[in-house]
């Protein structure tokens, strides 16, 4: 578990980096699209040395037999993600985006976590505070550039 945590706290640093380095990006190009596809072409590079370097060929396969229509959309949501992030930076600063995301998925977790098990009514009156402190810690953070 504290790995876990670990790996969770390195990611959410790498991408306030990852961020900031594409507003840069996007300083130098005529759009955000741009530092989007450098990012993902990067990324899919990347990935597939990885999976070559441990499965050989046999993971290209393994890739084409895997695809369903609907495995588009992740990567579809991730792309949004990250574009929501890079036109946050740009516009609100990292502070607020963060914010605001992290505020967002937080509420979106719980509806998940409290659908997929049933429970719908099933949140925890801690959890529904802690909720509740985040939303607003949020909203105190964006609502110094509005």
């Amino acid at each position: 578990m504290p790995m876990t945590v670990a790996t969770l706290i390195l990611a959410g640093i790498s991408l306030v980096l990852q961020n900031a380095l594409m507003v840069r990006i996007t300083q130098s190009a005529s759009t955000v699209l741009i530092a989007l596809v450098i990012n993902s072409s990067v990324g899919l590079t990347a990935l597939t040395l990885i999976l070559i370097s441990r499965n050989g060929l046999a993971g290209l396969a393994e890739i084409v037999g895997a695809f369903r229509p609907w495995a588009l959309l992740p990567g579809l949501l991730g792309s949004f993600f990250v574009f929501a992030g890079i036109l946050g930076y740009q516009r609100l600063g990292a502070a607020p985006t963060i914010a605001v995301l992290v505020a967002s998925q937080l509420l979106a977790g719980l509806a998940f976590d409290a659908t997929i098990s049933g429970k719908v009514a099933g949140l925890s009156a801690s959890q529904l505070f802690g909720a509740f402190l985040l939303v607003t810690g949020a909203m105190l953070v964006a609502s110094r550039n509005t």
